[in-house]
Order: structure tokens, then C-alpha cells, then sequence
């Protein structure tokens, strides 16, 4: 009967159940703590230029991130778009006050001190 307890233990490890067999339980390695992509702490409470998929782009001084590039901005303005041309900004804000931006939808994060506008040298 020992027989078959050992050979029913050997085929539930391999249907992927606990073996005792390998890593063992715990490591003496130090866990390493994950890393932001983009170091915003530079940024804290200094306007940025934030712009998301879809389109849309807005102007807000950062109060806070995360690991996940989750930001809260305040005194946010949107950048309202040419209703004939979406493609286009007007120079109408749009007043938003305190956002709490979800990272996966911002394509980029720009400061917003620096920044001018040039001609888009591809256009005629």
C-alpha cells in the first residue's frame, strides 16, 4: 500500500500538484522593489503637459504618482480641439480642476516649462 501512495504522489506532482521537490519554500535572496519607468518625483507640484490616447491633452501641476504612472493633477486645463479639424487645438481651455489620470491612457508626459510650438515641417 506504501508502493501506492508513492506512485499516486508522483503522478499528482505531475499533473501540477505540490511537490516538495525544487525551489523550496523560502529564499535568503533580497526581494528587489519595482522601479518607476519615469522618474516623476523631478516634476512634483510643477505644471505638466499630459497627452492621452484618443486625442486629448491637458495642462496640470502634479501632485502625485505611482508605479503604474497613475497621476493626480490639479489645476488641470484640456486643450480644446477645432470642431472642423480634431486634428487641431484651439485656443480655448476647458477647466477640469483636480484629475485622477489612469496611466495605460497616457501616450506621453512632457514639463511643461521649455515647451514651444513649432512648425510642423511636413506640411505644405
Amino acid at each position: 500500500m506504501d508502493k501506492k501512495r508513492e506512485g499516486q504522489r508522483g503522478k499528482s506532482a505531475q499533473r501540477g500538484g505540490h511537490s516538495n521537490r525544487g525551489k523550496g519554500g523560502k529564499s535568503n535572496e533580497p526581494v528587489k522593489k519595482k522601479e518607476n519607468i519615469l522618474d516623476l518625483s523631478k516634476y512634483t507640484d510643477k505644471k505638466i503637459i499630459v497627452k492621452y490616447q484618443g486625442g486629448r491633452q491637458v495642462v496640470g501641476i502634479l501632485k502625485g504618482y505611482d508605479l503604474l504612472q497613475n497621476l493626480v493633477l490639479d489645476e488641470t486645463f484640456e486643450y480644446v480641439r477645432d470642431i472642423n479639424d480634431p486634428s487641431q487645438y484651439t485656443d480655448e481651455l476647458r477647466e477640469l480642476g483636480l484629475v485622477v489620470t489612469r496611466g495605460t491612457a497616457i501616450i506621453l508626459i512632457s514639463p511643461y516649462d521649455g515647451q514651444e510650438d513649432i512648425a510642423n515641417p511636413f506640411q505644405e
